[in-house]
């Protein structure tokens, strides 16, 4: 099998392992959800009910089971059963009157609401087993799963939690090494070269730090590394961007472009007369940030490195 299809084979693995163990997780396997009479599906129709915008398009039961992309037979199974509890009951639609909107009665709304409670005390149980960090974490994590399948928005979106920007501490070159060696190859297939060369980036920055004229910045959020970026002295007028990197799910937040012009601007302090940098041309992101702050490709090179053919690229900006 082909090294494409293997990973894309482990992608699917991974898929259906977090789905077996989510599933179990929450409980939604059990006969009946969350200690109440109903399964799984029957307590997403009373939520949906539960929820439907006032003033908007009829919950009639045709339209629900579009929305939840249910048979309109299993969906009519389970409605009949919530009218012979008193659950639901149908009103004449104000819009056409031929069509029966569904309704939760008042015994309905109470279900509901019991329903509702013992979900969010068991959600709340589950965060509760987490550190803050790690709550935002998950809760990230979910947000991002939605959005790169499609979910829709809601209202309005919450904030994204803030990141800052730091010096670095003790352990985090190590982190800058091991993150572009593991990054690189995920996403580029670099071999272990690369990361032997970012390790001699990071040691010849602390062996022969410049306080005065060079720079390094740790992009921080929810108390974990997402980023980072090097300004480093070449000459006395000319200045290297080098290592910039910014987690996969760190992306979009305008951390690589905060980077950038971090060393733009102490760069520009610190009495250099151009800022240039060493990329490679496949790196269509960071590229994109390269030209927004102002650089200019001055150079190309076929080469052959990290295990690939590559062809690098001399970027240049005049401060």
């Amino acid at each position: 099998m082909a090294k494409t299809d293997a990973s894309a084979e482990q992608r699917i693995a991974a898929v259906r392992a977090f789905n077996r163990f989510y599933t179990q997780r929450i409980g939604v396997l059990r006969e009946h959800l969350l200690e109440s009479p109903f399964p799984l599906t029957g307590a997403r129709v009373l939520y949906e009910l539960a929820h439907w915008p006032a003033g908007g398009e009829p919950a009639t039961a045709t339209v629900l089971a579009a929305r939840l992309a249910l048979d309109e037979g299993h969906l009519s199974r389970i409605l009949r059963g919530f009218e012979q509890r008193g659950l639901v009951r149908k009103k004449a639609s104000t819009a056409d009157a031929r069509r029966k909107a569904l309704v939760l009665s008042k015994r309905g709304r109470e279900v509901f609401a019991a329903l509702d409670a013992r979900s969010r005390k068991d959600v709340a149980g589950m965060l509760g087993t987490l550190s803050t960090a790690g709550q935002e974490r998950l809760v990230e994590a979910m947000r991002s799963i939605g959005e790169l399948l499609g979910q829709p928005s809601v209202g309005t979106r919450p904030q994204r939690p803030p990141y800052l920007l730091r010096p670095p501490q003790p352990g985090d070159i190590g982190w800058v090494v091991h993150r572009h060696g593991a990054l690189y190859a995920q996403d580029y297939g670099y071999d272990e070269r690369f990361e032997a060369l970012v390790a001699e980036i990071g040691a010849h920055f602390v062996q022969h730090f410049d306080p005065k004229r060079e720079r390094c910045w740790i992009a921080e959020r929810e108390g974990e590394i997402v980023g980072s970026v090097f300004l480093v002295r070449k000459t006395k007028t000319v200045a290297k961007l080098r290592l910039l990197l910014v987690e996969p799910r760190a992306r979009g937040l305008g951390i690589g472009r905060r980077l950038v012009d971090e060393c733009v601007r102490f760069a520009r302090r610190s009495g250099y007369r151009k800022l240039m940098l060493w990329t490679q041309s496949e790196l269509d992101a960071a590229r994109h940030l390269y030209a927004l702050a102002g650089f200019r490709r001055v150079g190309e090179e076929p080469h052959e490195s990290f295990g690939k053919k590559l062809v690098a690229e001399t970027w240049e900006l005049a401060l």
